[in-house]
């Protein structure tokens, strides 16, 4: 039986049915469980929700109020073991702790040992849902669901780590580095649009989520070099009507996260895919989705296209009118910068180097590892430059083109650089 009550009458051990009011009150993405943690008490307690529809055939009812239920009371009966308010109040004041430590800024070096640690728990998660989907298995998201909370939390500590991560360590296998990437940059542009925490949330689970369909695509034909775009827009334009379809099987989750795997691939100027829509007809989170979504798959290329430098991939994005929002590119560029993580760009004084961090305080001139001398022609000693206080020679000129250079293969370059920057910290 439904039944809808006030938020101060819910206790553990019922079954939420349906929160009342906008999705985007409440702080869970999943809008049916069984209420058995006294720290999600307490958090919906502390939300905006007023009223919540429980479910009596598959959890508790109400407890009657004290007056009238002296007389159903059985002698000797031990009251249900559910934690009290004082309980409840030490672990939500415990979750807010734990959120504001989340949200203090470390340096890239500290960060990177976390995301590692976090990139290596998310592959083994995904994996087992990816490979449910590929068997023809009913999705569980909530399986997933913890990922999302680390990676935010990790884009918190330091917004470029886990992405500068994703993007140049080559061991990360393609379809795992692509959702965890594109998660990754969800949270840090919708943090950087400053939209809710349950949005922000909510795009990092959706980014996780986008390509589901991928795996839902038919398996009879081996893509080339295993990636589906290979094999022709006809097939590949499956994967967004087959993952919506698959995550509304799995029931409860939040119309944002459906509308960025099914709109995803929608261009504001109505040329896009399932359904040519346009503009702001758009929804807000498939058009963020659009541009981080593109961002990092400009960063592999397929068999038509080759793979392009981060500050190459901004600059196509950026001269392709009619693809995408122009104010939400606009941000997404503040956030990763016009020369991200894993960049490389020559200086004035003619030394090639990679983008190895950001300067929150001048965006435009990023912490760099020079490790080539186009003057002399050869490699030189790596070292970092801190461009913001260098003087005007070292300053950036433009990406780097490294063709007909004594360097490996740019991917294996930019590892190299990397790793060796952060020689400890990211070795996960």
């Amino acid at each position: 039986m439904l039944k809808q009550i006030a938020v101060s009458e819910l206790e553990l051990g019922m079954f939420v049915h349906k929160f009342e009011g906008s999705w985007f009150e409440h702080p869970f993405w999943k809008a049916r469980f069984l209420l058995d943690d006294a720290e999600r008490l307490a958090t919906i307690k502390a939300s905006r929700i007023s009223a919540v529809v429980i479910d009596t055939e598959r959890g508790r009812d109400i407890v009657p109020h004290p007056a009238s239920a002296a007389a159903y009371e059985v002698p000797g009966a031990k009251p249900p073991a559910y934690d009290g308010p004082e309980r409840r109040m030490r672990n939500l004041r415990r979750r807010v702790a734990v959120q504001v430590a989340a949200d203090r800024r470390v340096s890239m070096e500290d960060e990177l040992a976390a995301a590692a640690t976090i990139a290596e728990k998310a592959r083994d998660k995904l994996n087992n849902a990816f490979i449910a989907a590929r068997l023809g298995r009913a999705l569980d998201v909530r399986k997933v669901e913890p990922v999302v909370s680390d990676i935010l939390a990790s884009v918190r500590r330091n917004p470029q780590a886990f992405s500068g991560l994703m993007r140049c360590k080559l061991k990360n296998e393609q379809v795992f580095r692509h959702a965890l990437s594109v998660s990754a940059l969800m949270v840090a542009l919708a943090d950087r649009m400053k939209l809710p925490a349950a949005d922000i949330h909510n795009c990092g689970l959706a980014g996780l989520l986008l390509d589901i369909g991928v795996n839902y695509l038919p398996h009879a034909v081996e893509p080339p070099g295993g990636d589906y775009r290979n094999l022709g827009e006809p097939v590949w334009q499956q994967h967004v009507v087959l993952g919506h379809r698959a995550l509304v099987n799995d029931g409860g989750l939040p119309q944002l996260v459906l509308d960025a795997c099914l709109y995803h691939h929608e261009r504001i100027d109505g040329r896009g895919y399932p359904q040519q829509l346009a503009g702001d007809k758009i929804p807000l989170i498939a058009r963020m989705a659009a541009i981080c979504d593109s961002f990092d798959f400009h960063l592999t290329g397929t068999d038509r296209s080759h793979a392009l430098d981060p500050a190459a991939a901004i600059a196509a994005m950026r001269d392709e009118p009619g693809a995408y929002d122009p104010e939400i590119l606009r941000l997404f560029i503040e956030t990763v910068g016009l020369y991200p993580v894993g960049s490389f760009v020559v200086l004035a004084s003619q030394k090639v180097a990679m983008v190895i961090d950001e300067d929150r305080k001048d965006p435009l001139r990023p912490v760099v590892q020079a490790f080539y001398s186009l003057g002399s022609g050869e490699r030189i000693l790596p070292h970092r430059i801190t461009l913001a206080q260098g003087n005007d020679n070292e300053r950036i000129m433009g990406i780097a083109d490294l063709t007909g250079l004594d360097l490996p293969e740019d991917a294996q370059l930019r590892e190299l650089v990397f790793l060796s920057t952060y020689r400890n910290a990211a070795q996960g």
